[in-house]
């Protein structure tokens, strides 16, 4: 069997416990097996819009269940973003939602946006939820890992030469550049046509924090960082490429090279295994990271976690809300199964829950279970829900294997 597991590249907090513990499916249905609790933490679930409410419960059961063989408590609270908070609230991110996800240990996120609420003023996008979502939870690094399953090979758009043993990690700026910075709006120029304007803009000090986290993350990976800018057209680039450049010299087991973002994009269809970890600003990031998931053959199976200097992480599929198919059990879970793996590694420190789940998604997977965005001749086409069922259903065999042991 493959291995799943993302590298650890954080360092882990030890979360306050507030709450009692929970009473969900899950727990109580391996009540009599799993190990009695010694370890409590609090979830915020955001389920949000479109197929997060689908994607967000099956990863809310496999959480559990796998964390109660660790002998690991969770109780979780479910809050309103996006769209829903939209219409329930007037917002998109209710003061009470923020504060409840402030308080808790780790915050888990289903997907935000759709059709409904796209002509929205900026205000009322759901998209502006989750900015100001980040924004107040302080994380600044998002770390999405693009990983080509042997299962799962074939179901890349690439030669399975190009695709086969990709393993990359993208460390992403999350809280500065063009997506926040300021100046921004709308305005006439010299000849009074209308114009929209936004600035991108970088601080030295956040350049460097998000440098140390992509150069500990290589450090733990296989050694070697790459950073992508646009340093010959734009000077917030410069300034980043020269920051980057300094911190790697705190990091000499390192082997750091740069690379414009347009060659960057190329070279990820064309070669990508050249790539170990990639470190690059918000709006590059978000547009690269989209790429490489598509490497591994869907945009439905990759996880991710954002995280900050402090407080509760964000864990979140980097897929969207895809409206097309919500309610109709055909969205595939397992990119939030996995940001569940990927919360207990990175957000709570639990190791071996988070492998558990890991391990549980590839025999699924083994066995030819497939959503149809990865199915293929041969393989089983289940949905949402069978495909949770089935992970499981792999989660809890691992009770008879201990009983075994």
């Amino acid at each position: 069997m493959a291995s799943l597991q993302l590298r650890s590249s954080f360092p882990f907090r030890t979360p306050t416990w507030t709450s009692n513990p929970p009473t969900g499916r899950s727990s109580l249905r391996v009540r009599c097996s799993a190990v009695p609790p010694n370890r409590r933490y609090s979830v915020t679930l955001l389920p949000g819009d479109g197929i997060g409410p689908e994607v967000i419960s099956v990863a809310k059961d496999v959480l559990s269940l796998s964390a109660s063989l660790e002998g690991i408590a969770l109780q979780f609270e479910e809050m309103r973003v996006g769209g829903a908070a939209i219409d329930a609230d007037g917002v998109p991110l209710p003061e009470e939602t923020l504060s409840v996800a402030k308080q808790s240990d780790a915050v888990l996120l289903g997907a935000i946006g759709g059709y409904k609420w796209d002509t929205n003023v900026r205000d009322l996008k759901p998209e502006t939820g989750l900015l100001k979502l980040r924004a107040g939870l302080g994380v600044f690094a998002n770390l999405r890992p693009a990983t080509v399953l042997p299962q799962l090979v074939d179901s890349s758009t690439l030669k399975r030469e190009v695709a086969e043993g990709v393993d990359i990690m993208v460390v992403r700026e999350l809280t500065g550049g063009i997506y926040f910075g300021n100046p921004r709006g709308f305005g006439k120029n010299d000849n009074g046509e209308d114009i929209g304007f936004n600035t991108e803009v970088y601080a030295a000090s956040e350049i460097d924090r998000i440098a140390h986290i992509a150069f500990e993350t290589a450090r733990k990976r296989r050694g070697r960082l790459c950073s992508v800018d646009k340093a010959n057209v734009l000077e917030a680039s410069v300034l980043w490429r020269k920051r980057v450049t300094n911190v790697a010299s705190e990091y000499p087991d390192v082997q750091l090279s740069h690379m414009y973002v347009d060659n960057a994009a190329m070279q990820l269809v064309r070669d990508p295994k050249q790539f170990d970890t990639i470190v690059t600003n918000n709006i590059f990031g978000d547009i690269l990271s989209d790429e490489a998931s598509m490497i591994t053959g869907s945009i439905g199976m990759l996880p991710s976690a954002s995280l900050g200097e402090s407080g509760p992480g964000l864990f979140e599929p980097i897929h969207g809300s895809a409206p097309d198919i919500a309610g109709q059990d055909k969205a595939n879970p397992l990119a939030t199964v996995l940001s569940a793996a990927m919360l207990l590694r990175y957000g709570l420190g639990e190791e071996n829950a988070a492998k558990r789940i890991e391990d549980a998604v590839l025999e699924t997977l083994d066995k030819g279970f497939r959503t149809g965005d990865i199915f293929s001749a041969g393989k089983v086409l289940v949905g949402c829900r069978r495909m949770g069922e089935e992970v499981l259903k792999s989660v809890g065999s691992q009770i008879s294997a201990m009983a075994r042991s």
